[in-house]
């Protein structure tokens, strides 16, 4: 069978080029015999694999000498209490709420100190980005807290809030190295990298030392110490190794490449056919403001509740997989991530010309 057009959310489509390189390096990885699956995190490859991809990350996203790079596992919803437990020092942060995943992560923080929620687009079902340039910033808020993109619901912060010189943490699970970023405007940056890097079970954290402190909440467990990660170059248990393996793989693609000015401009590309296409349909729309939306994530309904799913299943039989909109909003949402290719985005739309012929 032929490969499909995957338009999964997470876990996503892959590089071929990565599979592949896999594939081959599966049962004998650079002559030592033997599988990453199966080899010691402890060993001279091992240790090679993940300071190589340190090496690339720091690279391709051009990290400042004074932020660590931590793999760690959990996901980013572990984050969501490990940020709180290791940053929290006046039990105060302010909570920007763009959609479930920041809802979530303010929940969580919650239980271990006070959460001001001090913007929100929930009164439009998350359809935009609130104004953050001159937003309420608690005195005594140890950081302000953003879901950079919104998986879901399909928005981007184009512009990064005023936090008043506090400390910036940021979930970028699913734009993570679709586009150059200034890493030192952030304090924390983070991420899982099953939608755009790798497979399940990493998630890369890029911390500014001075927030890394023996200093953390009482009751933290070790495992969710950041200094104790740090200190140990991600190896203070066995991580996810054969995850961290492929993510290097994938930093050494978005090298070949040509890096993230590079990716950004084909992630525009792809965007522009997709919603180009969406602003004219006379069936199809999309569901967020322009100057909101997201080039990774790109949700779209046609108002009615079984054409939607008419399409998913027609689609699926074209061999375009995954569209279905998340469950708790509906309709459809294509997840458009670097490796998704222009061709993908060209498929979809050319089905999407067809149904909507056939069917208004």
């Amino acid at each position: 069978m032929s490969r499909v057009y995957n338009f999964s959310a997470g876990p996503a489509v892959l590089p071929e080029e990565v599979l592949k390189s896999a594939a081959e390096e599966m049962l004998d990885y650079n002559g030592t015999g033997m599988s990453v699956m199966e080899m010691s995190h402890r060993s001279k490859a091992f240790e090679e694999i993940i300071e190589t991809a340190e090496a690339d990350l720091r690279e391709l996203m051009n990290i400042p000498d004074n932020y660590k790079v931590l793999f760690l596992q959990g996901g980013a919803s572990q984050q969501f209490a490990m940020i709180p437990m290791n940053l929290m020092k006046n039990k105060v942060a302010d909570y920007i709420i763009t959609g479930q995943w920041a809802k979530k992560a303010a929940g969580e923080a919650a239980k271990y100190g006070k959460v001001n929620k001090i913007a929100s687009s929930e009164n439009k079902t998350f359809s935009y980005i609130p104004d953050c340039s001159d937003i309420p910033i608690s005195e005594d808020a140890d950081y302000v807290y953003i879901c950079e993109n919104n998986t879901i619901y399909g928005t981007k912060f184009k512009e990064l809030p005023n936090t008043k010189s506090k400390t910036l943490v940021a979930d970028v699970s699913s734009c993570f190295l679709s586009e150059p970023v200034d890493v030192s405007k952030y304090g924390l940056i983070y991420g899982g990298v099953q939608k755009n890097i790798g497979p399940a079970g990493v998630v890369i954290v890029i911390i500014r030392e001075d927030l890394i402190t023996e200093d953390v909440l009482p009751g933290t467990p070790s495992m969710l110490t950041y200094k104790i990660h740090a200190d140990a170059k991600s190896l203070y248990n066995t991580p996810p190794a054969y995850g961290i393996y492929i993510c290097g793989k994938v930093f050494k693609w978005l090298k070949e490449m040509g890096g993230l000015e590079v990716m950004k401009a084909r992630n525009e590309k792809k965007a522009k056919l997709l919603y180009d296409f969406l602003d004219q349909s006379k069936l199809f729309k999309g569901t967020v403001e322009v100057k909101d939306r997201s080039l990774m994530n790109v949700p779209f309904v046609t108002g009615n509740a079984d054409l939607d799913a008419k399409f998913v299943k027609e689609s699926k039989e074209a061999g375009l997989e995954n569209l279905k909109g998340h469950r708790s909003v509906g309709g459809m949402r294509a997840s458009i991530y670097n490796a998704m290719p222009y061709e993908g985005a060209e498929a979809l739309v050319a089905f999407m010309k067809k149904f909507e012929k056939e069917n208004l």
